[in-house]
């Protein structure tokens, strides 16, 4: 984004070479824009931000070899719904969303530029987003045969509960409170019937 909020497409200068190797390229490079790219153009048909993503996603995916990492670049292209439909588990997409790459855009949230930067980031064409989607789809299931997503360990019950266990039952042990000379009175108080162990 320039200071006219208008969007600048800007090239490395080795690419901008290859293209020119190119004879074909030469007439895009001078003059001016062939009537049928103006014709796309004036329909609203402009292929520079679904290219760019390509070359973007290719970059990325160059970078990592890690299967979650890979996935989340991939969902990193398309709206969060599609995302949450493909990936139907909130911790993997709270995952896939941590390990999100960074935004192009240095502009400050919410504001124009960076809404602009996130319609140019996100795929809006119905080919582009049945093949990404496609493409999530299998690289989540590679990254779940590599390893699962993590997600909270589960928690025990309450400290209330579990001293209202019999300790007799072997489901428990006896709380740090039980002295070793309160502990028979302890196990009588919640299974009546234990025998105190022969060591006491």
């Amino acid at each position: 984004m320039n200071r006219y909020r208008a969007v600048v497409w800007l090239y490395l200068a080795e690419e901008l070479r290859q293209f020119a190797a190119d004879e074909q390229n030469a007439p895009l490079l001078s003059g001016r824009t062939p009537e049928s790219l103006r014709d796309q153009l004036g329909e609203g048909m402009d292929l520079r931000p679904r290219n760019w993503r390509g070359r973007h996603l290719g970059f990325l995916l160059r970078r990592t070899e890690d299967p979650w990492a890979r996935a989340a670049v991939v969902a990193s292209l398309l709206d969060p719904v599609h995302v949450a439909d493909i990936v139907k588990d909130p911790y993997e997409r709270s995952h896939l969303d941590r390990l999100r790459p960074a935004p192009v855009s240095q502009a400050a949230p919410d504001s124009p530029g960076a809404r602009i930067a996130e319609r140019i980031t996100t795929a809006d064409d119905p080919d582009e987003i049945g093949w990404l989607r496609a493409d999530l789809g299998q690289s989540v299931l590679e990254a779940r045969e590599d390893r699962p997503a993590p997600r909270p360990a589960p928690a025990g019950p309450p400290r209330a509960v579990r001293e209202r266990l019999p300790a007799a039952e072997g489901l428990i042990a006896p709380p740090e409170s039980a002295r070793p000379r309160r502990l028979l009175t302890w196990l009588r108080r919640r299974s009546p019937d234990a025998r105190p162990p022969t060591a006491l």
